[in-house]
């Protein structure tokens, strides 16, 4: 019975020690809410239904890039029968904008993706051409 205080000071430690993350973020003013991203204006549709896509798009663009490179297979139709070129910047950047929707995310999620070390976005693409033309 004489360590009875020892175990409680010991347990109240161990949950503050623990919740410590939360109380701390609460106190700042930090929330773990998601980036907003800026959705496209131009289509109400993705290539896959938006749940997948948060979960899965990765693994959506693995298959379209072992499809297009190693089998040549340059179109996809979605479950609901439309077809799209396989193309991250022809497709996707389409629509999506990679800083205001790729960017936010991935800095949020701390994944620095395989994708742009070979795809450059459109952004990307006119400021090269533009330094191009200017040092002529």
């Amino acid at each position: 019975m004489r360590d009875r205080n020892l175990i409680v000071a010991g347990l109240v430690a161990f949950l503050a020690l623990l919740t410590f993350p939360v109380w701390y973020n609460r106190a700042a003013g930090t929330t773990s809410r998601p980036p907003e991203l800026k959705l496209p204006a131009r289509e109400k549709q993705c290539v896959a239904p938006v749940s997948y896509m948060r979960n899965s798009h990765m693994q959506l663009l693995i298959r379209w890039r072992e499809e297009a490179v190693r089998q040549d297979v340059r179109t996809f139709t979605a479950a609901d029968g439309r077809t799209y070129r396989i193309s991250l910047t022809g497709t996707c950047l389409n629509c999506h904008s990679k800083p205001d929707f790729c960017d936010r995310c991935h800095n949020y999620a701390a994944v620095k993706p395989a994708c742009w070390d070979c795809h450059l976005d459109p952004g990307q693409i006119q400021k090269a051409r533009g330094t191009e033309y200017a040092h002529r």
